[in-house]
């Protein structure tokens, strides 16, 4: 198919992503950006979530894998099921109980403003690494079909995807991202069903004529019961709850969508329909994945991992299937990077500028807010389209592998953080949070080093998260008290009198820790 018409098709897709953008833009203010005005419907936010939680990097890199690991995904997709059960019922009762518009400042009432501060900063630098990885992943693929062919650079390419949605998302934000995130979803998942179709048409095969396929040649394994891999099958299930409760459930991005939904149930039946909807749709990204493999060997396919599937699309598979590829792809590419751009947005201004503070104290009026948010948009595209090009350099063969390694790094505090404050009342010294925090990943980078002198043949795999928050929580333990409820030397009540909460934060302060611990156990 023509470079040129892809390109095309491409615009008008975008244009069409404007349109949305301008009907439900109109009248945005604040609250639009930051949490959609509380009034977004539950069954769209759950259909929309699922394109922001596989994003471009499911789309590739998971049929991809399926030549390395088999099936065994779906041992941390089991993990997944039961991390959004805990998000459902343990930590969005608590973010509506307080009606939060950050998430992190939960962190701040109940343990302090650097703590609260804290764990923002690990989120924008949790979430700025992965979206971008995940944005040059799909990116690289579009300039290597298309743009290379019309002679377009890399950085231009980027240059443009971001102008692109840093124009839908500039007003709207989350009151936009949630009806654009369900557009994306339909053509991404669209395309999977589409490719799943044809290739078994082309090879003429039924479903469990392929799956017998699969299974001789060794890729439909699923269970890894060798203690030492790292794909061990108990392993793979506690990261995959971890991930999903620290990177869902303690991450701005995907909060802000479900807290934008009016009331708690319809947050809770959203999360539920994601998990199932997800469940689903990995498990069909893997038979896509044992189908690519069937075809390669066949079509004499040499690509591997992530180039396996954008190489049988362009090479091998015709005009109308590569018009559905490129669309389901592109449709991936935007919600990985739309509602990162946003949530960063909103985490800086709201955790980090103390934007909402500001404005309770009457020390910051609507219209200079919104300017400083503008501010923060820009800086946040342009950031991005930095960090697209250093992974440009690094130009990594398996994108899921690194973007699972920076978690392990990176959410492993949040996770110290919200779990500390979730399972114990003690009280903090707020001002050594930070030095904890930095610890943590600090000394899983030691331990993942020397792992040969204190666990012989074991390797660390995705375990190393729940590592990270254990250290970052025997952190905080060593540098805190036991508590008395509403009282505290740098703490809980104290952030919430700080924060212009008053009577409220002190109230839900050091408190609330006694009720959460309740709803964890």
């Amino acid at each position: 198919m023509s470079p040129a018409f892809l390109f095309f098709v491409i615009f008008a897709y975008f244009g069409l992503l404007l349109a949305v953008a301008w009907a439900t833009s109109r009248n945005a203010d604040n609250a639009s950006f930051f949490i959609g005005n509380k009034n977004s419907r539950w069954a769209l936010v759950a259909f929309g979530m699922v394109g922001t939680t596989l994003s471009g990097v499911t789309f590739v890199s998971v049929p991809g894998a399926v030549g390395r690991d088999g099936f065994g995904y779906l041992q941390i997709t089991a993990g997944y099921v039961i991390g959004y059960l805990v998000v459902a019922f343990v930590l969005l009762p608590l973010y509506y109980r307080l009606k939060l518009t950050s998430i992190y400042h939960y962190l701040e009432v109940r343990l302090g403003r650097r703590a609260g501060q804290s764990g923002a900063a690990f989120f924008i630098v949790s979430r700025t690494l992965g979206a971008t990885a995940r944005l040059y992943l799909v990116v690289n693929i579009l300039q290597a079909a298309i743009l290379d062919r019309l002679g377009v650079p890399f950085w231009a390419t980027n240059l443009v995807i971001l102008l692109m949605i840093l124009l839908y998302t500039y007003e709207g934000g989350v009151k936009t991202i949630v009806w654009t995130d369900m557009l994306q979803t339909t053509g991404m998942l669209a395309g999977l069903a589409a490719c799943v179709w044809f290739l078994l048409h082309a090879m003429d095969l039924s479903v469990a004529d392929s799956l017998e396929q699969m299974r001789a040649a060794g890729l439909a394994r699923v269970f890894d019961f060798d203690v030492d891999s790292p794909g061990y099958l108990w392993k793979q299930v506690v990261a995959g709850a971890f991930i999903t409760i620290a990177m869902t459930g303690m991450d701005q991005e995907m909060m802000q969508k479900n807290i934008s939904v009016r009331t708690l149930a319809g947050a809770q039946k959203n999360m539920l329909l994601l998990t199932l909807i997800l469940v689903i749709v990995l498990g069909l990204f893997l038979f896509l994945g044992g189908l690519l493999h069937l075809y390669a060997p066949q079509a004499g396919v040499t690509a591997t991992g992530d180039r396996l599937f954008p190489a049988i699309v362009t090479e091998h598979l015709p005009p109308a299937m590569q018009l559905i590829f490129f669309v389901a792809l592109v449709s991936a590419l935007f919600p990985s990077a739309d509602g990162a751009i946003t949530a960063l947005t909103s985490s800086f201004c709201i955790d980090l500028l103390g934007m909402q503070r500001r404005q309770a104290a009457q020390a910051l009026d609507e219209r200079t807010a919104m300017r400083w948010r503008h501010r923060v948009h820009l800086g946040f595209c342009a950031l991005f389209l930095l960090l697209v090009m250093v992974f440009k350099w690094i130009d990594s063969a398996s994108m899921i592998g690194v973007i699972l390694k920076l978690a392990g790094y990176t959410y492993g505090p949040l996770l110290g953080l919200f779990g500390f404050g979730l399972l114990t009342r003690r009280v903090v010294r707020d001002r050594l949070v930070p030095a904890v925090v930095i610890a943590g990943p600090l000394l899983c980078a030691l331990l993942e080093h020397w792992q040969h002198l204190f666990f012989g043949t074991y390797r660390l795999g995705l375990e190393l998260l729940v590592v990270n928050g254990l250290f970052v929580f025997a952190g905080l333990w060593l540098v805190s008290s036991p508590g008395r409820r509403g009282k505290g030397k740098e703490g809980t009540g104290a952030a919430g009198a700080q924060e212009g909460t008053g009577a409220a934060g002190a109230r839900e302060g050091t408190g609330a820790a006694g009720a959460t611990a309740t709803d964890a156990n």
